[in-house]
């Protein structure tokens, strides 16, 4: 250990002005901040046939339901056509669903592509949690309001469905691929 650091939660913390520091003939970059990393980035691991399975019902439940819709014809004929659809609370939620899937878009793609970190991104896309969510739960009811002349009680599970699926495929959208933040952060 050198003479200008300090013990601390398991790493060293570098101290600039201490006196030990500016008197010994370290060099800057010392073992605080030269030192590897203890936590290396993680490997993503192999899905299970479980996860594999719960994914394509998913997918299958939701297809199911876009095909089928209230057994007379399909659920995109139905949302365009049927007189029983409330329109204004279902066009409301469809453009709140459309604000959720830019900004996931937005925060999944442009945000992670920047290739200097920023401190800035981290906090906007932590700090729009709550009002993506949200948003999220409006949509959600605006369109069980707007869905449930057609099919009542089963409107829930039938947008919980169409939801779970649209989370599964959502990954595999992704346009570029995304790359490991390899900065670290520094404390000098």
């Amino acid at each position: 250990m050198s003479g200008g650091s300090t013990p601390v939660a398991g790493g060293y913390m570098r101290q600039r002005h201490s006196q030990g520091y500016a008197s010994s003939g370290d060099d800057l970059e010392d073992d605080a901040c030269s030192r590897p990393q203890p936590f290396s980035p993680s490997i993503p691991r192999a899905k299970t046939w479980v996860e594999i399975l719960e994914n394509v019902l998913w997918i299958a439940s939701a297809l199911f339901i876009i095909y089928y819709g209230d057994r007379h014809s399909n659920f995109i004929f139905l949302l365009w056509h049927d007189e029983r659809i409330r329109r204004l609370p279902l066009y409301l939620g469809m453009v709140l669903v459309g604000l959720n899937v830019a900004f996931f878009f937005y925060t999944s793609m442009l945000v992670w592509n920047v290739r200097r970190f920023d401190e800035k991104w981290e906090s906007f896309c932590i700090s729009a949690l709550p009002y993506v969510t949200l948003l999220g739960v409006v949509s959600f009811f605006l369109l069980s309001f707007a869905l449930w002349p057609i099919w009542s009680f089963l409107t829930l599970p039938l947008l919980f469905t169409l939801f779970m699926a649209s989370m599964v495929i959502f990954p595999h959208s992704m346009i570029g691929t995304l790359r490991p933040q390899n900065d670290a952060f520094r404390i000098d």
